[in-house]
């Protein structure tokens, strides 16, 4: 797991000290510099390239570089021979980092709260990739912070799963279990296994595995704009 947003939310929550010597240039500069700073986590089998303040300069050190959209590319090739899989954690920014993650990413998984604002910035976000031209990449959503009592998670989540089959039938609920993860420091599977959330959790990965990833033909992203 690659924490590459600056506030480093899954490096707090797996325990990590939220610092990688020299910053954005271990990951822009690969090789030796990238592999000692990752870090084993209190998971067999998970490790965890830790987050740092600098990354909020990401994308002006891509800028300096150049083919810097590639750069995060290269850096992370060798790592694909030691991982099954090599997840990236990204902030929820347009810019040149969001380029060259788009660049190295094989699958986008996008996490949605069903609200129109959230709707809207996922719009956005495939427009992007259409008019960036990365729409060979497979591109996967799901609804999260799902609240059910509410009118409008249930409509806007009725009428996007009715036409837009990038997204996934599992769901994260909004719920206490997941909201004590930050006081815990710690995946709701580890503390509460059968838990809404963690079942839930659980779910969705089953279906990712089922198809890793679902590819439906990407339709032009104005399409999603209506909600």
């Amino acid at each position: 797991l690659c924490d590459l947003d600056p506030q480093g939310s899954a490096t707090f929550y797996f325990r990590v000290k939220p610092h990688v010597q020299a910053g954005a240039k271990v990951i822009t500069r690969g090789g030796k510099h990238l592999t000692q700073s990752i870090k084993e986590t209190d998971y067999e089998g998970l490790d965890l390239l830790p987050s740092d303040v600098s990354y909020r300069h990401f994308s002006l050190a891509l800028d300096k570089i150049k083919g810097g959209k590639k750069r995060l590319q290269e850096s992370l090739a060798p790592l694909q021979a030691l991982y099954t899989y090599i997840v990236l954690d990204c902030p929820p920014t347009l810019s040149l980092l969001t380029e060259s993650i788009l660049t190295a990413a094989d699958n986008l998984l996008i996490p949605v709260v069903p609200t129109t604002l959230s709707m809207r910035a996922y719009a956005q976000l495939l427009a992007f990739v259409y008019d960036q031209h990365y729409g060979d990449r497979p591109i996967t959503a799901f609804f999260s912070m799902v609240e059910r009592s509410k009118t409008q998670h249930r409509t806007v989540m009725q009428e996007t799963l009715g036409h837009d089959h990038r997204f996934l039938k599992s769901f994260i609920p909004y719920t206490a279990d997941i909201e004590k993860m930050g006081l815990r420091r710690e995946p709701v599977g580890a503390f509460a296994p059968h838990s809404p959330g963690a079942l839930a959790y659980a779910a969705l990965w089953q279906e990712l595995q089922s198809g890793w990833l679902p590819n439906p033909s990407l339709q032009h992203p104005m399409e999603t704009e209506s909600l």
